[in-house]
């Protein structure tokens, strides 16, 4: 199977995600898992049209230390931040619609 990257194995820490002032989602996964790559294009559908939201891509797996911080135990896990705070959590979306509405939701407020 072709290998493109989408997780950067390099994670940031707790305390530079924890910094971020701006709305943003992260998204724990890996580049195997079949649940991630299904939810792909759902969440490029619903980050299409919130453009300025940041999402991180993260590799998770065994010893991660972002990933066990969050309690993330299911791929792909979207967590919907605003001033370091956890708003939303999606674990292995569906629906795009589900996606759209936290991040709505995340962003509200930030006009």
């Amino acid at each position: 199977m072709e290998r493109h990257d989408n997780y950067p194995a390099i994670e940031p820490s707790r305390s530079e995600i924890d910094a971020i002032d701006k709305p943003f989602v992260i998204e724990f996964g890996t580049d195997w898992c079949g649940h991630c790559m299904a939810a792909q294009p759902l969440i490029a559908s619903a980050l299409a049209r919130h453009p300025r939201l940041r999402h991180i891509r993260i590799e998770d797996g065994p010893g991660r230390r972002l990933g066990r911080s969050f309690r993330v135990k299911l791929w792909p896990t979207l967590i919907f931040m605003r001033q370091g705070q956890e708003v939303e959590r999606l674990v292995r979306p569906t629906d795009s619609r589900m996606i759209e509405q936290a991040l709505a939701q995340i962003e509200q407020g930030t006009e």
